[in-house]
Formats: structure tokens, sequence, C-alpha cells
């Protein structure tokens, strides 16, 4: 099966807000994930998933190790070439949904691809297909603030899709969500994965989300402790 990601002991260091005191997120994490999995990763607040995500998805960079997304390894890539595996490759979903709040949820899906140079027109047709996807047909020119926070969710999911990507990596995609909004966005990522062959990748704290993935890995202080497939963890 293809690689589609793949971290090989990768160390992330960060500087506690300048104070010389250095925190380990990650400490020599190995993983693979392949092309058309459905991964959790979970684990405490401050364990590392966050980060083990953003470097994944090419939003930032280890201090030791290597990254590869569809077997190129990133290091010696240009920001302009990592940008460039951001729009194609990656769909990004946040908590915090990240959506601008001038825009309405049509051209806020098309950005993407405008800033990928493709025009107006074309990009905002797309965008009002996969909003009409994602169920909110009738929500086209509203702005953030007037939508609930599971319609500015699908929004974002809308967005991640704009321009095709292999991948869609979600940072909490329910954690700001009701049980329901929640529910709805867990069956739209399955969706996703099922029916479109998607790549998905989510850090949650939600345990009904990871169980419902493919395969959980959870992680603890920037270790991975546990790394399972659905079919190991009903075999007892």
């Amino acid at each position: 099966m293809k690689v589609l990601f793949r971290l090989k002991d990768v160390w992330k260091v960060y500087d506690m807000k300048g104070t010389g005191v250095e925190t380990n997120a990650l400490r020599g994490v190995s993983v693979e994930v392949n092309k058309g999995e459905y991964l959790a990763i979970v684990g405490p607040s401050g364990s590392g998933k966050s980060t083990m995500m953003h470097v994944m998805g090419c939003l930032d960079t280890p201090n030791k190790g290597q990254v590869f997304v569809d077997e190129k390894e990133i290091s010696t890539l240009s920001e302009d070439e990592l940008a460039k595996i951001r729009r194609e490759k990656i769909g990004f979903v946040f908590q915090a949904y990240n959506l601008i709040s001038g825009l309405t949820a049509v051209e806020n899906v098309a950005l993407p691809m405008r800033l990928d140079g493709k025009g107006k027109k074309e990009a905002n047709e797309r965008a009002v297909k996969l909003l009409q996807r994602v169920g909110l047909g009738q929500r086209l020119n509203h702005k953030p603030n007037e939508m609930s926070g599971g319609e500015q969710q699908r929004v974002a999911i809308a967005r991640a899709l704009i321009n095709n990507p292999e991948a869609i990596l979600g940072d909490e995609p329910t954690g700001n969500l009701d049980t329901r909004s929640g529910a709805e966005i867990i069956e739209l990522l399955e969706e996703l994965h099922g029916k479109e062959g998607k790549t998905v990748v989510v850090v949650t704290h939600d345990t009904h989300l990871a169980a419902r993935a493919d395969r959980e890995i959870h992680i603890k202080d920037g270790v991975i402790i546990h790394d399972r497939k659905k079919h190991e963890r009903h075999s007892g």
C-alpha cells in the first residue's frame, strides 16, 4: 500500500516563550500513514498530538528526523514548495474553523483556489458545489457570524476540499461543537473517507470520533505509546 505520510525519528523542541526552558513536544516519533487510511491521534493536552499532525502536514518542521509526504523528503524543500504540497495534497480543518469573518461561505471556500491562481468564476462554481455537498446549499452567501458552529465547520471542510487534496487533516474538528453538530461532522469525515477514498487524520479528545477511525495512535509526553488498527482492538 502506498505510504502518504512518513515520520522517521522526529523530534520537535520548543523554547518556552524565550525563557531558555526547552520542551520536547515530540521525542523520536516514527510512524507511517497509508493512502486511504482513517487515523485518529489521541492523547492528553500537551502530549504532542497536534505537533505531530502539524509536522505531518508541513505546517511545522522538526528539529531532528525526517518527514516524507508522498515519498518526498520535505526538509530540502523551499517554503514555496511546502506551500504547494499543502495546497495540492492536504486540506486542513481546525477547531476554531479559521474562516475569514468578512467573507461569505462561498468566498471562504473559494479562497485557496483563488490563491492558487484560478479564476473567480471557476473557484466560486466549485465552492458552491462543495457547500451543497456538505449540506449548506442554503447558506452560500452567509458570513461566519451568521452561521452556527457546526455550519462554520462544514464551510471549513468544504474549503479543505476545494483543491481536491489526497488527505484531510483535522485538529480537534469537533472540539468546539455540541454533541449533535459533532456527530454530523464525524459522519461527514467518514463519508469523505469511505465514499471518496480520502486519507483522513484527526487529532481529537473525542473518544467517539477516535473509536470510529480505522486506526488509533495514542501519544503521551511526545512518544507513541499505542498504535492500533481497528481489527486489533476488536480482537480482544
